[in-house]
């Protein structure tokens, strides 16, 4: 099969049948093998009803109807198991992303070799409040990532090598960084393509101000699994010694200078009446701490076995 083309979704049901008819003409005027996997993502509207009558008509569609509402990354997850193209296609269900894209991204994955092309939506047809918080996100994301080639990672229009897909894990709230992750897996090919970027037609944005804080804190996650994921003692028991080396050495001052103090036949102050002494306290149970949290760290690094076990309702094949 030529094209896997997964479209993630949540209450787009009045979108979904233009959508299908525009990639289905684009893959048959290509004479494209293909599938379109549709990922119900918990939606309160008619979109599953909309999936199962395009499925009954046309066999290229396929749906998963998860029980609730999970997120994208999730639904992503799910549809990257599923797929069985070559070349891995992703874009949302909102008719901002044009299925007119693909033919290009695919010779770019097929012919130039790309392991993964991110769109680029140069020109958006966005709100300010939501266009400036985009460029700040994009210009931190490139900075921790190393990927600088890339100017919107969290654009949804994508294509994939079978094989990055297949060999990565998106989860949580992931999505964002699949780039990040790709060049974790060793997929080092990254390439981006300007894309056309269209004005919403139907319902509005499920996007809120909340998930670019949200943004910044799985970009920092990701970045700290990527250095110290599989170690994480080197960092939490590199800060724990530190801290415990200089209230242990605080200590040991104090305690000498007492000691002086006793050997010359004066007894000066309590020790517990010195902030030093608390200070010093403190940064033996700091350090302590740090020192358990990364040994304990060390043991339970990535092993939840339920990370990516979602309730899926319904199925079609």
């Amino acid at each position: 099969m030529d094209i896997s083309v997964i479209v993630p979704l949540y209450n787009e049901d009045e979108s979904l049948p233009e959508l299908h008819a525009w990639i289905t003409r684009v893959m048959d005027d290509n004479h494209y093998s293909y599938e379109i996997i549709f990922i119900n993502d918990g939606s309160t509207d008619r979109s599953w009803d909309v999936i199962a009558g395009l499925a009954a008509k046309d066999n290229h569609v396929k749906g998963i109807k998860f029980r609730r509402n999970y997120g994208k990354s999730p639904a992503l997850f799910c549809g990257f198991k599923k797929a069985e193209g070559d070349v891995v296609i992703t874009m949302d269900a909102d008719l901002q992303d044009s299925p007119d894209e693909i033919p290009e991204l695919y010779r770019m994955i097929t012919e130039e070799h790309y392991d993964l092309v991110s769109g680029y939506k140069q020109k958006r047809y966005d709100p300010l409040s939501k266009t400036l918080p985009t460029k700040l996100f994009n210009a931190t994301a490139r900075k921790f990532s190393g990927i600088h080639n890339l100017h919107d990672f969290n654009c949804g229009l994508k294509a994939y090598r079978k094989d990055v897909v297949k060999n990565i894990e998106v989860y949580g709230e992931m999505h964002r960084y699949i780039p990040y992750l790709a060049k974790n897996a060793g997929y080092n090919k990254i390439g981006e393509k300007i894309v056309h970027h269209q004005s919403r037609k139907y319902g509005s944005s499920k996007f809120g101000i909340n998930r670019f804080f949200n943004g910044y804190l799985d970009l920092l996650t990701l970045w700290f699994l990527t250095n110290f994921g599989k170690k994480p003692m080197h960092v939490f028991g590199l800060i724990g010694s530190f801290i415990f080396l200089i209230g242990f050495i605080a200590l040991c001052y104090l305690g000498i200078e007492k000691g002086i103090n006793l050997y010359q036949g004066t007894y000066g102050d309590l020790l517990a009446d010195h902030a030093s002494f608390y200070v010093a306290l403190t940064a033996l149970i700091l350090g302590s701490q740090f020192f358990l949290a990364g040994f304990i760290g060390d043991l339970l690094s990535r092993q939840n076995p339920n990370r990516n076990d979602y309730q899926i309702e319904q199925i079609i094949d």
